[in-house]
């Protein structure tokens, strides 16, 4: 069915908002706000439906022509039809309304969006391999609303290193160690910044991994180890802000005395970005990450930051899996394989000869909220959390409303949980002391953001 529709404003996930003759709501793929449009309706419920611009018959002065030919195929972009210069004030407006929907409460007037370039920045995607053509390799990307895959030559979106590894790439080099390539399968790849891409695939055998898969960041003065596989920020010209913001954020709460340089818990901690980056303040760390293979990598980075005696970090990640797998045989390392109540410290063997700024540092392979409800703060401690789109589950956020910690740092990946759970905390006595989005995916709708809570 297709209706005229009047799109009114633009909320969460990018769509626009309009109302059917019969006073539902339709959520518009494709239309901005003040626009007239032709509309397919595509699905139907009792409350609202959605629908996706055939037609624009009044258009928008905010309204561009989409730098992708894919845009509309691809399922990776959503917001290339609005001016880029007019997508972080979309955002901001957007998360205003949800924060006074949701918290029913105002974001501070000096909430600020970070963005930086809004083409070519992105440093991390996961492909299809779609077969060979003239001796390259062809990838794609999954289609918009389907499993189905598109073909691609060029992404705007990506940085140059990712679609250069995208046009030369050969199945021989890249796929070396399958006999035969599964159809439709994932290749995760990362450009670090520095001219080299890191790629894993499912199945890839743990030698070949260590040589294609492990790369490492330099970020605020640290080297940061991780894996192709696991979870890192997607556009490394925006992280510093982010960083230099969670910093200052620290530095705030240890001087006011609102906070401790005692302990650092970071929860939800994947690889120990920010742990590793703020160890230095601290007598004592803590990271918790329900990943195993987060732990080998937060192991490294939180102990003697880098390479030492002339092993690179991504050597010393092979001696951690090594060591692990010769010392526990075929069971593996408990460490390794989740065991929450196992506490593992500083690796004597690394420490030596080490300068270390603390007392204590422990990795815990563990999910968040089973280790807080067993390990509740009774001792002041500096806390920063970090959790998934789905926010803090609530056993978490309970636990720390239970704990002595009176202030923390709260890094989302979706407003919208973040919202949820902040209205929990205002309960609770907590109220926003700063509040600072990062738009680090131009050209879709998503936001970061940070909040720093105390009570």
């Amino acid at each position: 069915m297709i209706c005229e529709l009047s799109i009114e404003k633009l909320v969460q996930g990018g769509e626009g908002l309009a109302r059917l003759d019969d006073g539902r709501v339709c959520f518009v793929r494709g239309g901005l706000p003040g626009e007239r449009c032709r509309v397919e309706l595509t699905a139907g419920k009792k409350d609202f439906a959605r629908g996706r611009v055939v037609e624009v018959l009044e258009k928008s002065a905010d309204r561009v022509q989409p730098h992708c030919p894919l845009y509309g195929k691809c399922g990776g972009c959503s917001l290339q039809h609005l001016d880029s210069a007019k997508q972080v004030p979309y955002l901001e407006r957007v998360e205003r309304e949800n924060f006074k929907r949701i918290a029913h409460q105002e974001l501070p007037a000096d909430f600020k969006i970070y963005q930086a370039e809004p083409w070519g920045y992105r440093n991390r995607a996961r492909v299809v391999y779609l077969g060979e053509k003239d001796g390259r390799c062809r990838f794609g990307f999954r289609k918009q609303e389907s499993n189905g895959v598109v073909a691609i030559e060029n992404c705007p979106v990506l940085t140059p290193g990712l679609n250069e590894f995208l046009k030369n790439s050969k199945s021989a080099d890249v796929f070396k160690d399958l006999k035969r390539i599964p159809k439709d399968l994932e290749l995760n790849l990362f450009d670090d910044g520095r001219g080299r891409v890191a790629y894993y695939y499912r199945g890839m055998p743990e030698s070949r991994r260590q040589e294609c898969s492990v790369s490492t960041v330099k970020m605020d003065g640290k080297e940061i180890v991780s894996d192709a596989s696991v979870f890192f920020q997607s556009n490394l010209s925006l992280l510093p802000r982010l960083v230099e913001s969670v910093r200052e954020a620290v530095d705030e709460g240890i001087a006011s005395g609102a906070a401790s340089d005692q302990w650092l818990i970071d929860l939800f901690s994947g690889v120990g970005f920010f742990a590793a980056i703020l160890q230095d303040k601290f007598r004592r760390v803590t990271t918790v990450e329900r990943e195993p293979l987060c732990l080998r990598y937060a192991k490294v980075n939180l102990c003697g930051n880098g390479g030492v005696g002339g092993v690179s970090p991504a050597e010393r990640v092979a001696e951690a899996a090594e060591s692990s797998l010769s010392k526990q045989g075929q069971q593996g390392d408990p460490r390794l394989r989740g065991d929450d109540k196992k506490v593992v410290k500083e690796d004597s063997r690394w420490s030596e000869g080490e300068a270390s700024p603390f007392t204590q540092v422990e990795n815990i392979s563990a999910p968040a909220e089973e280790w807080l409800a067993k390990n509740v703060v009774d001792k002041p401690a500096t806390l920063i959390v970090d959790p998934p789109r789905t926010g803090l589950p609530p056993e978490a956020l309970t636990a720390i409303v239970k704990s002595s910690v009176n202030r923390l740092i709260y890094v989302s990946c979706d407003p919208v949980t973040l919202a949820r759970d902040f209205a929990k905390f205002s309960t609770a006595g907590f109220t926003l002391k700063r509040a600072e989005g990062f738009a680090f995916y131009p050209q879709t709708p998503h936001l970061e953001m940070m909040f720093v809570l105390a009570r």
